[in-house]
């Protein structure tokens, strides 16, 4: 796992050295009941809906979510995360000085 402050967002990562995903398969990773490979059964693959999942969370909170492979190498997917913005806690209050 990786971070990387950018200006607003912070940029997350995560890579595997898996077995990668195939190239005309990336844009469709997002997608509700994608599965790449299709031969294998529920009880050892997925439904599906994980990725579909975060993206849809990533994206309700107006942040990007991405993936790059290469086969034989493994993936990397990544996220955005809004910095949070620092504030005092009643800043209405004055400061009293000794």
């Amino acid at each position: 796992m990786s971070l990387f402050e950018l200006h607003d967002q912070v940029l997350v990562e995560v890579t595997d050295d898996g077995v990668g995903i195939e190239e005309k398969y990336l844009p469709r990773l997002f997608e509700r009941f994608f599965r790449t490979d299709t031969s294998r059964s529920r009880q050892i693959g997925g439904s599906g809906l994980g990725l579909a999942i975060v993206k849809h969370i990533v994206e309700a909170h107006e942040q990007t979510i991405n993936v790059r492979s290469t086969e034989g190498l493994g993936s990397t997917f990544g996220f955005t995360l809004q910095k949070s913005r620092q504030t005092l806690p009643f800043p209405n209050i004055p400061v009293l000085k000794n």
